[in-house]
């Protein structure tokens, strides 16, 4: 199977890169039996993997990615809370649109967007701090409203009715999966400890600070390890019974308040990783 990944060059797509791209010196497997993926990638970056250098938000630049593929793993968007209205609507309203005109003008079999849970960030935020704790009983679920938090979480919504529309009323694409992304970090801060430790290496807080142990809980119920995630994508590509979907997306953990297993009982999601096997940061973080 082809697969075009656009955004190829920012932290979500490194999980591709390092556990189903065989192609790339050290990637390692998502799992026993999977198929072999041909990964092509774009971004508006040049780099030395970058097969296509062009902007989601320019359709013609982008149009000729889309020849001869099978898949879609849309990842390019502004990804921050704090994205004006002005950035998201050229990058990630426009440039998802786009992205759909083109696999639909390309006979792209199926498209796994990169949806977030800020398209629902208002139960946290309603619920914070009571739902980082272990015993609040929040349970979110992809039948529950889309509450989106910012301008960020409502081109996330949208990204997600677009492709249903695409879906429905499109020859093409056939299939499209919204996965509501977690928290997703790279390199040495793929851990429940991640952000926190950013924190104390940027001078934001001390290690053990109220600021820090506050981190430390939302990321234990947020958490997406880079392995979870390459699994995830692994199964939205081999999938062969889902139309439609939406997914929530962290690994398992037993702090969140996102319904996971929809998630597992459609897609046969199992993830490896859970933030509760950590009591502590990596130990390269405290040298």
């Amino acid at each position: 199977m082809r697969v075009l990944v656009t955004g190829s060059e920012g932290r979500v797509a490194s999980g591709i890169k390092q556990h189903l791209d065989g192609s790339l010196a050290g990637a390692q497997s998502a799992g026993e039996g999977d198929e072999d993926h041909e990964f092509v990638y774009l971004d508006r970056e040049d780099a030395p993997d970058v097969d296509y250098v062009a902007d989601v938000a320019e359709y013609e630049a982008i149009r000729p990615a889309f020849d001869g593929v099978d898949a879609v793993v849309h990842l390019a968007a502004n990804p921050t809370t704090e994205a004006s209205w002005e950035s998201v609507q050229e990058s990630n309203i426009a440039g998802t649109r786009n992205v759909l005109e083109a696999a639909s003008d390309a006979e792209v079999e199926r498209v796994l967007f990169a949806s977030s849970i800020h398209a629902a960030g208002m139960w946290e935020e309603e619920g914070k701090p009571d739902v980082y704790d272990l015993d609040d009983d929040t349970d979110v679920t992809v039948d529950d409203d889309e509450r989106p938090d910012s301008y960020y979480g409502v081109s996330k919504a949208y990204g997600e009715d677009i492709g249903r529309f695409y879906v429905e009323t499109r020859e093409y694409p056939k299939r499209f999966y919204a996965a509501r992304i977690a928290s997703v970090r790279g390199g040495n801060y793929d851990n429940p400890y991640g952000d926190a430790e950013r924190g104390v290496e940027n001078g934001d807080w001390e290690r053990g600070s109220e600021q820090y142990t506050e981190q430390v809980k939302r990321l234990k119920g947020t958490w997406l390890s880079l392995r979870d995630w390459a699994q995830l994508v692994d199964l939205c590509l081999e999938d062969e019974e889902t139309e439609f979907g939406i997914f929530f997306a962290t690994s398992d953990n037993q702090r969140s308040w996102f319904d996971l297993e929809h998630t597992k009982e459609l897609l046969g999601y199992e993830p490896q990783d859970s933030a509760s096997d950590w009591q502590s940061p990596p130990p390269e973080l405290l040298e």
